[in-house]
């Protein structure tokens, strides 16, 4: 089948899209820069786009049974609410036949009081109600956050992390996306997708170091620390972004059983 990712050359996209490419599905990735993704370009197509052009993706879609939205705005909350409403009003007159999102483990009402939950549930609404069967993946925290918190010889989390987390890595679920790619169960489903092993992030970040960066220190920020830090030039990222994000991990539930998920599209086993 041909299937389009929109997100596909991010940390979590390329997974899909190699997982859909190894499968035998023809994969078309929108991009931006279709020219820094040439690591791709022996497993799909890669075409130019941009997600506020509704012409180049009524371009994209053309001839694709599936499409996978795999967005981070890095920022721009609203970027996965904009990018599921125009890709969920084109896809039923595209012909797709299935259109998947991937979600976030806390995306509830409870939590909307953040800016990208509240577009996340929006980017679910779109996509649940454009008449074109779905899947959607709530998922919760990747093993592959962690290295991008290693620094300096240091390891930094910022505030209290007290909460485990069910970690997963992309690569299983990047699997699941491509089981429940061509399984008619699958249709009209919201998967909560977890991993084997219940860690706090400092639990989680120790495992790591011990086996990627031996002797890296583990060190808590205070959240007051952190925000004077980003204050300084060059460290607009981590006003923006990590900042945010920590706050929000820090204070938010998850929800959901993966027990469906894992009977459909099998149990990850991929441990730290």
């Amino acid at each position: 089948m041909d299937a389009l990712v929109i997100g596909g050359t991010g940390m979590l996209g390329e997974p899909v899209v190699r997982q859909l490419a190894a499968s035998g599905h023809h994969v078309r990735v929108l991009s931006r820069t279709p020219e820094r993704a040439g690591r791709l370009a022996s497993v799909c197509e890669l075409v130019k786009g941009d997600l506020d052009d509704r012409t180049s993706i009524e371009r994209a879609l053309t001839g694709c049974e599936w499409v996978h939205l795999n967005l981070n705005g890095n920022g721009d909350w609203d970027l996965e609410r904009r990018g599921a409403q125009v890709v969920a009003s084109l896809a039923p007159r595209a012909g797709v036949q299935r259109l998947s999102l991937i979600s976030g483990a806390s995306v509830d009402e409870r939590n909307a009081w953040f800016p990208m939950t509240r577009a996340k549930l929006d980017a679910e609404q779109f996509v649940q109600s454009s008449g074109v069967p779905f899947q959607i993946f709530r998922c919760t925290l990747f093993m592959e956050l962690l290295p991008k918190l290693v620094r300096d010889g240091k390891a930094l989390i910022m505030g209290p992390q007290p909460k485990p987390t069910w970690w997963i890595a992309a690569a299983d679920y990047a699997a699941m996306v491509s089981r429940a790619f061509t399984l008619p169960a699958a249709a009209g489903k919201i998967f909560h997708v977890r991993g084997p092993q219940a860690l706090s992030m400092e639990e989680a970040l120790r495992i790591y170091c011990e086996h990627r960066a031996p002797g890296t220190k583990v060190m808590h920020l205070p959240f007051g620390l952190v925000q004077c830090l980003a204050l300084f030039p060059g460290n607009r990222d981590l006003r923006r972004v990590a900042l945010p994000l920590m706050r929000y991990f820090s204070k938010a539930e998850e929800y959901g059983d993966p027990t469906e998920t894992n009977a459909l599209l099998g149990t990850p086993r991929t441990i730290l």
